[in-house]
């Protein structure tokens, strides 16, 4: 039997790594971070326990780099939806929705992602990270700012803020007021993105995350069936 080329081998272990971002943020949001453990991530992946840390230095940088990757999927995906639109108001508008969205749908898993980032570790800078950064850069660059390197920190840290707001245990803010704050500050129209709907629950949160941690093809939205 001939050994596997390099090639092979390199799309294994990128399989391997997206299994594993996979299991972190599902286990995470549902059981918490305390008592999601590297074991119980690897046996989810379906993958060896020593690959763990062969991928990652520690379970903080494998939640921070997971919860990443599904908002930076979750942005583009809705950067991209249809009907495709390069307006850089509606993008913003998106941009915004998309991110409160995630806090409105998922509150433990972003509440332990913006605890985690409070830690003596603080921010990653994964490659995860670096995809939602870009995003958003160009998200303030379509939208007409002069100074995107001073326009984009201060977006990411509305957007933050926001999403604390939100999670805060006891005394969270309604998305909906956090919103129109923000689209104040962007002069955006309340019509623009995806308004929620006075009086109808929150976006029932999907199960199957499985589109956003695959690589080499753009994430797609749930099938209207």
């Amino acid at each position: 039997m001939s050994p596997r080329s390099a090639s092979v081998n390199e799309e294994l272990r990128r399989r391997s790594r997206e299994r594993l971002l996979q299991a972190a943020v599902e286990l995470v949001g549902e059981h918490g971070y305390e008592a999601t453990t590297l074991g119980a991530i690897a046996d989810r992946a379906g993958s060896a326990r020593g690959l763990v840390s062969y991928y990652f230095p520690g379970k903080r940088q494998l939640v921070q780099s997971a919860v990443h990757r599904l908002m930076h999927r979750t942005l583009e995906e809705g950067l991209e939806r249809e009907p495709r639109t390069e307006d850089g108001r509606e993008r913003m508008a998106r941009a915004i929705d998309a991110i409160l969205g995630l806090a409105r749908d998922r509150p433990v898993l972003m509440r332990q992602h913006m605890a985690g980032m409070l830690q003596a570790e603080g921010f990653v800078q994964c490659p995860e990270q670096q995809r939602l950064s870009q995003l958003l850069r160009d998200t303030v660059a379509r939208q007409g700012s002069a100074d995107v390197d001073t326009d984009y920190p201060m977006l990411r840290a509305l957007l933050m803020g926001a999403v604390y707001a939100a999670l805060v245990p006891g005394a969270p803010m309604p998305v909906p007021v956090l919103r129109a704050e923000l689209f104040k500050r962007y002069r955006l129209d309340w019509e623009m993105g995806a308004p929620p709907v006075p009086g109808t629950p929150g976006t029932p949160c999907e199960k199957d995350l499985s589109r956003f941690f695959a690589t080499g093809r753009p994430a797609t939205g749930p099938s209207a069936s």
